[in-house]
């Protein structure tokens, strides 16, 4: 992660596929038990975030990511360490 506090185009292309990723798991998880829905298919949706999360420098590095995850869906992440008020 860059030591400003704006993100760089790689940086917020990885936060966004982290989130298009975990859009995706939880609609699957919280379809209706007595509804069928089609089989999920998440080798694509995986493969965006990681190419993105490599493109970004942050493959294996979960708390930068989640430090920009967090800028981007809550309106500023907290301080390491520190929970969101």
């Amino acid at each position: 992660m860059t030591a400003t506090a704006v993100m760089t185009s790689h940086e917020r292309s990885a936060a966004q596929a982290y989130l298009r990723l975990l859009s995706t798991v939880r609609a699957a998880l919280d379809a209706p038990a007595d509804r069928p829905q089609a089989p999920l298919a998440l080798e694509g949706v995986i493969a965006e975030a990681d190419e993105a999360l490599a493109l970004a420098g942050l493959a294996g590095n979960e708390e930068a990511l989640f430090v920009l995850v967090g800028s981007l869906h809550g309106g500023g992440a907290p301080a390491p360490g520190r929970p969101r008020p």
